[in-house]
């Protein structure tokens, strides 16, 4: 097992995609931040059956910077409760896992 974590968050809109990865790469909170084409969530809010395309995005980060990471994403997001769910990372390549380790310092 290691410190790092997968991180994933969905938004809206492309450019909202977009900017909450350049922010979070800004603030080194994450190293690599992905951002998919649309996908189309179906989901239960306030008792309603929804159906939404939305922009999925999968954030590269430690363990030790979530809470940080989670307060930008929902300090920045446009919904009133955004996604903000980590998954450990059992194991990577070592060098992957160093450089994901000085880009969140």
């Amino acid at each position: 097992m290691t410190d790092k974590i997968v991180v994933f968050t969905t938004c809206g809109t492309e450019d909202e995609a977009r900017k909450l990865a350049a922010a979070l790469i800004e603030k080194h909170l994450a190293a690599c931040v992905n951002i998919t084409a649309p996908v189309t969530s179906v989901y239960r809010w306030k008792g309603e059956v929804e159906e939404a395309k939305e922009w999925l995005l999968i954030i590269k980060s430690r363990r030790e910077r979530f809470e940080e990471l989670r307060v930008l994403l929902e300090g920045a997001h446009s919904y009133e409760l955004p996604e903000v769910l980590a998954l450990p990372v059992v194991d990577a390549s070592p060098n992957y896992l160093a450089w994901l380790e000085a880009e969140t310092r």
